[in-house]
């Protein structure tokens, strides 16, 4: 199981770098790459696949700090396809925040 867990976090933590780094890079002009949609659906299951991996083994999940990882990166999902749909409506800030809660989720995974 620890193998399964190790590769799930490595898959968790690219799709992560593929949303902040793409972002970054688009902010001018603003857009929504097509690897920001999928980095953020690849980092949501594979996070949504390590909670379970760790509930089903002896590990002890900090449920509170799961929810708003949950949360923040339904948000990132929503705002990436959203954006990637309407390219029309993206608009420097949107992109930016889209990045900035991207490090956000970062930050509470290595902070909390």
């Amino acid at each position: 199981m620890d193998i399964l867990h190790g590769i799930l976090l490595v898959l968790h933590m690219l799709g992560w770098a593929i949303v902040l780094g793409a972002s970054v890079v688009n902010l001018r002009p603003p857009r929504i790459a097509k690897g920001v949609t999928h980095g953020a659906i690849t980092a949501l299951v594979t996070g949504l696949l390590m909670v379970g991996t760790l509930e089903m083994g002896d590990a002890d999940v900090n449920h509170v700090k799961i929810g708003i990882k949950l949360l923040v990166a339904a948000v990132v999902t929503a705002m990436a396809v959203y954006g990637a749909r309407r390219e029309d409506k993206v608009t420097t800030g949107y992109v930016g925040a889209l990045a900035g809660l991207t490090a956000l989720n970062i930050a509470i995974a290595v902070l909390w």
